[in-house]
């Protein structure tokens, strides 16, 4: 099987060449620049060299020189492609003794042609040499071949215009696995280290899942403390109007009842709730943060509690006094004078309360925080959230 050399520095053209020589039969070798088809042709003899024109290092018309100065190398064909054909370059085609330039790209099958010409011509019994004879004379350029139809002209001037583009991508591919290189040395180093932390970035997520768990319940109970401000803030309405209507009082101290008993459930899951917090102290800062804020809203949920007791008192009283005769409703007036100020009470509540809120918000957003930088590990901890949950189950029942 004949043996080509084919000498380009661009990936596309050496990869279409190949394609259409090796589809003819023939056993193609590439090289990318002048150098490494000069470092070839020193341990290999071709049948035929095709070689770029202009290469970074070592030109075509360097590579032909060279092959004609050899004295085992001499007779071995070279066909030279440009992607210019002027009368510049077939004379200096000429003077480096070159069989032929082929302008690129290809049309048809000009390159697979060109080269099984050159063969056969090689093949054929060569008269003998005579010394100082004139230089071989060159093939005529590609233009003198076959005309192709404009419509496949025009198809492989797109195909040639696309593997320009994609020469690009691959020498810009280059310089980025370069780069890549870099960056894996850099990150072999860093890989070591990163596993070294790795088991203690385990458990410390292990902890922090924990973590999140028991701020998802605080969330869910915090989020009922909109509602009731906004119960407070209907019984505040309701002791405005309580000189109007004596029967109010009766419906707000129902209200208060049930404020009361929700208060009573809000507080006992606080308080769980803390508890849990204190066996996470050492989980990290933000969590001794929220733990912190999370005992704040207890003691303002207590003293909420407490005044909102000494509420009802004063109501179940001033209930009583508005069933008694019209003497009696002016002691009810003082204790209308007593709500006023249990009013602004329940105003400072509620300044209270939005003040909680706020923290609340803080410390929700501080959880969010540290639980999306863990939240990888999360599903894998479902058992430990059981066991929390256990946990809170048995302080409730004690």
């Amino acid at each position: 099987m004949p043996k080509i050399l084919l000498a380009d520095d661009s990936i596309a053209v050496r990869k279409v060449a190949e394609r259409l020589l090796t589809e003819a039969g023939l056993s193609v070798t590439l090289a990318a620049n002048g150098e490494e088809a000069l470092a070839y042709l020193a341990k290999e003899r071709p049948d035929v060299v095709v070689s770029d024109v202009i290469m970074p290092d070592k030109s075509g018309y360097e590579v032909c020189a060279f092959i004609r100065g050899s004295a085992t190398l001499s007779a071995t064909p070279v066909l030279l492609i440009s992607g210019i054909v002027n009368d510049e370059v077939t004379k200096q085609a000429e003077s480096c003794r070159a069989d032929g330039v082929l302008k690129k790209p290809f049309q048809g099958t000009s390159l697979k042609d060109r080269v099984l010409e050159l063969i056969a011509k090689r093949q054929e019994p060569a008269p003998a040499a005579v010394g100082g004879s004139a230089p071989a004379p060159i093939a005529a350029p590609v233009e003198k071949t076959t005309p192709i139809p404009d419509q496949q002209q025009q198809s492989l001037r797109q195909e040639a215009s696309k593997l320009k583009e994609v020469e690009e991508q691959l020498r810009a591919e280059r310089l980025r696995s370069e780069e890549l290189t870099k960056r894996l040395s850099e990150s072999t180093e860093q890989l070591a280290k990163a596993k070294a932390s790795e088991m203690q970035l385990a458990a410390e997520r292990k902890r922090v899942s924990d973590l999140q768990e028991t701020l998802a319940k605080v969330e869910q109970q915090l989020s009922r403390i909109p509602e009731l401000e906004s119960a407070l803030k209907a019984e505040q309405d309701t002791v405005s109007v309580f000189k109007q209507e004596a029967l109010n009082w009766q419906k707000a101290s129902s209200r208060i009842a049930e404020l009361e008993s929700a208060l009573n459930t809000e507080q006992a899951a606080a308080e769980q709730l803390v508890q849990q917090l204190a066996d996470l102290e050492q989980v990290s800062i933000k969590a001794r943060e929220v733990e912190a804020k999370l005992a704040s809203v207890e003691r303002q949920e207590a003293d909420l509690r407490q005044k909102i007791q000494d509420l009802e008192v004063e109501l179940s009283e001033e209930r009583q006094k508005g069933s008694e005769t019209m003497g009696q409703l002016h002691e009810l007036e003082k204790v209308a004078t007593r709500v006023q100020e249990l009013e602004g009470l329940l105003t400072e509540e509620r300044d209270r309360n939005g003040m909680l809120a706020r923290r609340v918000v803080e410390a929700e957003q501080a959880a969010e925080s540290a639980t999306k930088r863990l939240e990888e590990m999360a599903r894998k901890l479902s058992e430990i959230a059981g066991l929390a949950s256990q946990l809170g189950n048995g302080r409730g029942q004690s």
